[in-house]
């Protein structure tokens, strides 16, 4: 599914950006249309950058923010591993824009943790949850964003029911399998140039089921050198 659901001129709002993803079938939930309603994407993408356009954009860095149809396709995917209460993690987690959406969903309750390499996307995206509605989350201690390796997932808050990886790997980081609950399950793109979004599951002996839901172009989960080398 590497195609864009629409252009954008007919678009200006946030609400119009859901509208149009229930319409091409891919938000389901009311849950999801509410949190992605609730959580402005235009607080989440650089200045002069149209923010409702159904397409990945550039946030410096060698990074993008992934188009509208590829966070709603996350959340639809992780939405049962999101349930107040639960712990998720997102790995590269860029703008902190699907990060800010997991926290609204696993509510204060909860607990989730965005983790990314670039010390400046991690303080940058700090300034734009506290703008958006997820902002009573950070304060209250139960969302947080960190600088690290996402490789190397977050060790003290594990294990997760959710955990989402916003940059493809050659293959599961293996730390990331172990930080997995048992019943929880992980969305990632595995591959080289083109990925397949693989959705890992941990079933309750602790085996793993993998299925790949669609085929993906994200940016490579990598070392922070690298990174910024592009």
């Amino acid at each position: 599914k590497m195609q864009q659901y629409w252009s954008g001129s007919a678009i200006n709002k946030n609400k119009g950006m859901v509208e149009h993803l229930q319409h091409c079938g891919v938000i389901k939930s009311t849950k999801v249309a509410e949190v992605m309603e609730t959580i402005d994407r235009g607080l989440f993408v650089p200045k002069g950058t149209p923010p409702y356009v159904d397409s990945p954009m550039a946030i410096g860095y060698n990074v993008t923010i992934s188009a509208p149809h590829m966070h709603a396709t996350c959340l639809q995917l992780l939405e049962e591993k999101l349930q107040p209460g639960m712990r998720a993690l997102d790995v590269g987690s860029g703008t902190g824009y699907l990060t800010a959406c997991f926290a609204l969903m696993v509510g204060p309750q909860g607990h989730t943790i965005g983790v990314d390499h670039i010390p400046e996307l991690v303080s940058s995206s700090i300034e734009n949850i506290e703008k958006s509605a997820a902002a009573p989350l950070l304060k209250d201690g139960s969302f947080s964003v960190h600088v690290g390796d996402g490789r190397e997932g977050w060790p003290e808050c594990a294990p997760y029911d959710a955990i989402h990886v916003g940059a493809a790997a050659p293959e599961i980081p293996e730390p990331l399998i172990n930080q997995l609950k048992p019943g929880g399950r992980m969305v990632i793109p595995v591959g080289n140039i083109l990925q397949d979004l693989k959705v890992v599951d941990k079933n309750s002996d602790g085996s793993i089921s993998v299925y790949t839901e669609t085929l993906v172009r994200y940016v490579p989960l990598t070392s922070k050198e690298a990174q910024l080398q592009g």
